[in-house]
């Protein structure tokens, strides 16, 4: 019965016309526990074209190990020089819901002195996660989009990254990540900006198209969601609610300047009180034209220099416009361009507003 109530509840849902301007829940947040998690696995990689780690003692070891496990030992006075291997670091992100046999794409990454790992051969690495269990094993061949030349002058060519390679389908999953989502009485969808009228409006949604008393707001950014225990029946409540369109809170104002750039973003909800601003500049110009005397002749005179500095100060023209209650974004900028405001005059006119308490809207300056 509940099953039925679910898949009529999604016909209904596809049916609804929300507004053009409303977005998916799915581009609004995710559902707790549904996530990627990270692995990391240290391997060698050998194959190179002499662009390996040479002589790093490390990268010595890790081969040692690796050929004792095939009963080849090395005598311990050989100075081993591995100038086709190198030290390499390998990730890769484990998608939710990955299962064992399942091939996911890693990144290898040199960690000593090799110069390029291109044509290597990544040997059999695990990958572990944050708890120190293997999850992956890795192993392939690099394809690596730099490319390192250098000359016996010195002279020498980069394109790009050399010491860093991908395997695509590189890795193959050895276990599954418990995940609460088919475990837990129910459902907590996270937005991904926190907003309380956002929130209150996506648990609204939730309650008009699968009933009232299905979604709670917990906070800004969560919202908690009765769900089955049935596997199948979860499923389909995630899907209808993934796609109920629901219409997000317009932003807060904010203005956003970045002052090694001169960037300045200002958002369409900033308004400004009712204000005067006065903009000028003054140019000083110091120049200095040293006059040369000559002795006269047989006067055994020496010759003398007189500076003759000159100060020229110009007052450009000082602006002053007014600001009226409840100036929008599109009067802001034009004002301030009327002015011929450079980016750096427009911070200071920003700054000098905000502290005023004409801007209404957060300054941000990063």
């Amino acid at each position: 019965m509940r099953l039925r109530r679910f898949l009529i509840a999604l016909v209904l849902a596809c049916g609804f016309a929300a507004p053009a301007s409303a977005e998916r829940v799915k581009d609004l947040g995710d559902f707790a526990g549904i996530r990627s998690n990270q692995l990391v696995g240290y391997g060698i990689v050998v194959g190179l074209n002499g662009t390996g780690d040479d002589n790093l003692e490390y990268t010595i070891q890790s081969m040692r190990s690796a050929i004792a496990r095939f009963g080849v030992v090395i005598p311990p006075g050989v100075k081993a020089s591995l100038k086709n291997a190198a030290a390499v670091m390998v990730t890769a992100d484990l998608p939710p819901f990955a299962k064992p046999g399942q091939k996911i794409d890693v990144t290898v990454s040199a960690i000593g002195k090799a110069k390029s790992l291109r044509g290597g051969n990544l040997l059999l690495t695990p990958l572990v996660g944050a708890d120190g269990e293997v999850y992956a094993m890795s192993q392939g061949s690099l394809a690596v989009g730099g490319l390192g030349v250098e000359g016996q002058d010195g002279s020498k060519v980069t394109v790009n990254v050399p010491s860093t390679g991908r395997i695509p389908q590189g890795a193959s999953v050895e276990r599954m990540v418990d995940t609460p989502f088919a475990t837990s009485p129910s459902l907590v969808l996270n937005l991904r900006e926190a907003d309380f009228t956002t929130t209150q409006r996506v648990a609204d949604a939730i309650n008009k198209t699968l009933g009232g008393g299905t979604a709670s707001p917990i906070d800004a950014v969560s919202i908690e969601v009765t769900a089955p225990m049935q596997a199948d029946q979860r499923i389909s409540l995630v899907s209808i609610i993934e796609n109920i369109e629901v219409q997000p809170a317009a932003p807060a104002a904010r203005v956003v300047v970045n002052s090694r750039t001169g960037t300045v973003v200002i958002g369409a909800n900033v308004r400004v009180s009712p204000a005067a601003v006065s903009h000028g500049s003054m140019v000083v110009k110091v120049t200095e034209n040293p006059q040369v005397s000559q002795p006269g002749p047989f006067s055994r005179g020496q010759t003398a220099v007189t500076p003759d500095s000159g100060i020229e100060v110009e007052q450009g023209g000082a602006h002053m416009f007014l600001f009226n209650p409840g100036v929008a974004l599109d009067d802001i900028v034009n004002s301030v361009n009327a002015l011929g405001a450079t980016p750096s005059d427009l911070v200071a006119i920003l700054e000098a507003l905000k502290q005023a308490g004409a801007l209404k809207a957060e300054l941000i300056v990063i």
